[in-house]
């Protein structure tokens, strides 16, 4: 098979014997911000042939998905995450970009079968196989689930599957799921629709979980695998990332918060210069929705027309975006967990979805992370709750260490949602998990935003 052309502007020269190369004018492209979507940029910028400088206003690199130092009970610091993070065999552009800049995902990654099972062993958990024999397989054993629990899920899949995954815009997930019964919405549809979207079924879009349902459950083989991470998410990429840019020539600015961005003229090919210096003919905006749309606010002000006009409305739909928060408390027991992880009945005197055994992922023994998705309340009062959690369903007194809450984790995946665009004016792009996309606000989300900003259209 003959290799793709690169994509955007190009050149084509001939050569003796009909054979055609493509070459890309080469730009200068600064990418602002370096997490999963900025780093995800900037590389794929760099492959294309462009020069590329990422500026981030940290010390560290990984934005919302970032290492975070924990002193143990005994003195000993460790390194956790920001929030405890799954990733599943569905993430393909992730997965490829951990492999080009040098990250082993197999060694990185725990891969287990899809598990959403309780402590009790109720519960949805996949065998091995081929999709979507392992869902049928997996739905038919599926303990505390009564016959007519299963026939009910199996009919609504094949339903969803005939439909093509797809559902109206204004559904949410509540009334997607409305012929199921209690027992599979309190097991299986929020703990999924809540680790997936990070809001509530009755508030979640049907058509962006129907997506992920198709992807994880129904795509190509391995889909639906929990991938587990056995290292920082900073080392996980973004790290890496940033050395595989250095290695290859391009530069890598910690520390530094770009306060100024200001275009040459108003014209379709614009040139931008960084806090009053260096010029770049593609900005690639990589930071959360609130410090995009502030910047962006900011900019218009000292930006001619039509740029002034796109900075504004750009900002006014990211800024119409609601978020929801993410609490993990990090926690040392006596004892682990029969699995590395296992999700909780939760409500409102429950919290938590999920916990994960830590010592099962290289930590330390006895080292547990709860997770509260759309979380609420204040972050003492969730740690009590989540400590009275473990002792009723798990058996096991916690001491807790950390409790980290990201307000602004994600943003709401509600049904009809408008999400920003990618291009905000001529040579400023945006990338981020809350960018106009398919995905919910994951990991793989933010990626595929970096992806498609790096390709420079």
């Amino acid at each position: 098979m003959a290799p793709c052309p690169p994509r955007g502007p190009r050149f084509a020269l001939g050569r003796p014997g009909g054979e055609t190369v493509f070459i890309v004018p080469m730009k200068k492209v600064a990418v602002i911000g370096g997490g999963w979507a900025g780093m995800a940029a900037a590389v794929t910028a760099a492959r294309a042939g462009h020069r590329v400088t990422v500026f981030e206003a940290a010390r560290t690199l990984g934005g919302r998905a970032r290492a975070l130092p924990l002193t143990l009970p005994d003195g000993r610091e460790i390194v956790v995450d920001n929030g405890q993070h799954i990733l599943i065999g569905a993430y393909a552009e992730s997965l490829r970009l951990m492999r080009l800049v040098g990250v082993d995902p197999d060694q990185a990654l725990l891969r287990l079968p899809l598990d959403l099972r309780f402590p009790d062993d109720t519960g949805l958990a996949l065998p091995l196989g081929h999709p979507p024999w392992d869902a049928l397989a997996g739905i038919l054993r599926a303990r505390g689930w009564s016959w007519g629990d299963r026939l009910s899920l199996l009919r609504a899949a094949s339903g969803w599957r005939l439909g093509g995954f797809r559902c109206g815009p204004q559904i949410s997930v509540a009334e997607l799921c409305a012929p199921l019964s209690a027992r599979l919405m309190h097991t299986f549809v929020e703990p999924l629709c809540v680790s997936a979207l990070n809001t509530p079924a009755s508030a979640a879009s049907g058509a962006v979980f129907l997506r992920v349902l198709r992807d994880a459950l129904f795509g190509g083989p391995g889909g639906s695998h929990l991938l587990l991470p056995r290292t920082d998410l900073g080392a996980l990429f973004p790290q890496a990332a940033a050395d595989w840019l250095l290695a290859h020539g391009h530069a890598v600015h910690l520390g530094w918060r770009v306060r100024a961005l200001t275009p040459d003229a108003p014209a379709e090919s614009t040139t931008w210069h960084v806090d009053g210096g260096e010029a770049f003919e593609r900005i690639i905006l990589a930071v959360s929705a609130s410090d995009a749309a502030k910047a962006s606010v900011e900019w218009s002000r000292h930006a001619a027309e039509p740029i002034a006009s796109n900075l504004a409305k750009w900002a006014a739909t990211a800024q119409a975006l609601r978020f929801e928060a993410i609490t993990t408390v990090y926690a040392v027991a006596d004892a682990g967990l029969p699995r590395p992880m296992l999700a909780l009945p939760s409500g409102p005197a429950w919290p938590a979805q999920f916990v994960f055994d830590r010592g099962r992922l290289g930590g330390p023994q006895g080292l547990l992370a709860f997770v509260v998705s759309a979380s609420t309340g204040e972050r003492e009062a969730l740690q009590a709750q989540v400590v009275a959690q473990a002792h009723e369903q798990l058996g096991l007194r916690i001491r807790p260490l950390r409790s980290i809450t990201e307000k602004r984790a994600t943003f709401a995946c509600t049904p009809g949602l408008r999400r920003p665009a990618m291009r905000i004016a001529p040579g400023l792009l945006a990338c981020g998990d809350f960018i106009e996309g398919p995905y919910p606000a994951t990991l793989e989300g933010a990626v595929r935003s970096g992806v498609a900003a790096g390709e420079l259209p």
